[in-house]
């Protein structure tokens, strides 16, 4: 197969140059991530909640220390009563240094493969007609041994690559993540198998913060109560920050704490978020559970795995594979690994069809671009007419019908007779094995 060869720029000698662009691999990301510090943090595409969240986080600390913890100072011996916002304050900054670390470190995203892989059998009709490629397709599952028990494995079409066991796609950040636990919108980030153990400690941190608060508030009530001598009621009248505190404090725990619950009997039984959700051990022997106290040891004494990707490695840019002739027509790069892609089992991504599309987008049509259109149909028997169809549709939502837009259309009859004529005269200067041999370049 002919490698593209990369762009030359001419220098000041007149010669030609080899000029390509190099770029870090974080520029070059095709998944749905931020990346911030030129690639040092890794954050999901709803980042923007991880500001809501501090905001829930410190806004309360910041009220508890200004009106409950301040007025209590005096009330310990010694510097005891300063100790008391001191801890809300570093407890609070734990919190968030534990929130960065499980929103802002890579989650375990397995890298994604250049090229689907080879099949390693034949699947489809090994009888082909005149002029078509054998259609191959590679196996949706597979499976896989672990622990002695068979574990079935899924083709991932976006990262052309099988997932391993306990993998998944994130839709929402695009990348498959290994052990993948759920995408927290809380944190802006995919919880899998390299920050799992940073959300838990977030959680269960933020319910002890929750309980360290609605506590002492409590306990600033119950110092007016006993410095006025009267009811619980106007004690707590007299300060309306405590009671605030109290009740958002309250719910809180009720939220966190309750995750942490969930998330305890997930890792003593080695089950993740989404595993558990999908019911897939109720009737049967999980391949991964290892006993209440393995389990917690792998979570919280294992070391973590390095990172599977270096976003701030020196990539070259991919070269732009300029239009390729078919059938006296154009076919643009992306439209031509869609076909290939198809060709190979793969169903292309939305993203991959709209990036076919831009070629199209914005530009009236006419006859002859109808005309390349049957050409590049006729020039590709293997694509079925309903895949076509599947096409057409996303490439141009607003046409009832391939080329012609809902409504009447006037053509002029000399138009009509000129397109067919050389429509005509294309379709048989192209034969079968040139079509083969063009294609397979």
């Amino acid at each position: 197969m002919n490698g593209v060869a990369p762009p030359r720029s001419s220098g000041s000698d007149g010669g030609a140059v080899e000029s390509t662009t190099v770029l870090r691999a974080y520029q070059t990301w095709k998944g749905s991530n931020k990346f911030c510090l030129q690639g040092r943090f890794i954050f999901g595409p709803d980042v923007r909640s991880l500001f809501m969240t501090i905001f829930l986080i410190v806004a309360p600390v910041a009220v508890f220390c200004v009106f409950v913890a301040r007025k209590i100072v005096d009330d310990f011996a010694g510097h005891w009563g300063w100790s008391i916002m001191v801890v809300a304050v570093i407890f609070t900054l734990y919190v968030l240094v534990l929130l960065l670390l499980t929103s802002g470190r890579d989650p375990g995203i397995i890298p994604r493969n250049p090229h689907p892989p080879e099949p390693e059998n034949f699947e489809g009709s090994a009888q082909a007609g005149p002029g078509q490629t054998p259609q191959l397709r590679l196996p949706r599952i597979k499976e896989v041994n672990v622990n002695g028990i068979t574990v079935k494995v899924k083709y991932c079409d976006t990262c052309m690559l099988y997932r391993p066991p306990r993998c998944s796609h994130c839709s929402i950040c695009n990348n498959c993540v290994e052990r993948f636990d759920h995408h927290c919108p809380w944190v802006g980030q995919c919880i899998g198998l390299r920050n799992y153990r940073f959300f838990f400690m977030f959680v269960f941190s933020t319910t002890l913060l929750c309980l360290y608060v609605h506590g002492f508030c409590w306990v600033y009530i119950r110092r007016i109560m006993d410095g006025e001598q009267t009811t619980v009621w106007k004690a707590m009248a007299k300060t309306p920050a405590s009671i605030v505190l109290i009740i958002y404090t309250f719910i809180s725990v009720w939220f966190v704490g309750g995750l942490t619950v969930f998330h305890l009997y997930l890792i003593g039984t080695n089950q993740s978020t989404y595993e558990n959700f999908r019911y897939r051990y109720d009737r049967r022997i999980n391949p991964f559970d290892k006993g209440v106290l393995r389990n917690f040891l792998e979570i919280f004494c294992t070391s973590i795995s390095p990172s599977m990707n270096r976003f701030r490695a020196k990539v070259q840019k991919e070269p732009e594979i300029p239009a390729r002739e078919v059938a006296g027509g154009f076919v643009s790069p992306n439209l031509e690994k869609t076909m290939s892609d198809l060709e190979m089992g793969r169903k292309p991504a939305w993203r991959e069809i709209a990036r076919g599309s831009g070629d199209f987008e914005g530009q009236p049509r006419n006859d002859s671009q109808l005309d390349k259109d049957e050409e590049l149909s006729a020039a590709s028997p293997e694509l079925s007419n309903s895949t076509l169809a599947e096409g057409r549709s996303i490439l141009h939502p607003r046409r009832s019908s391939w080329g012609r837009r809902s409504g009447t259309l006037n053509i002029p009859p000399d138009v009509i007779a000129m397109a067919s004529e050389i429509g005509e005269s294309n379709r048989t200067t192209v034969s079968d094995s040139a079509y083969r041999t063009d294609y397979q370049q």
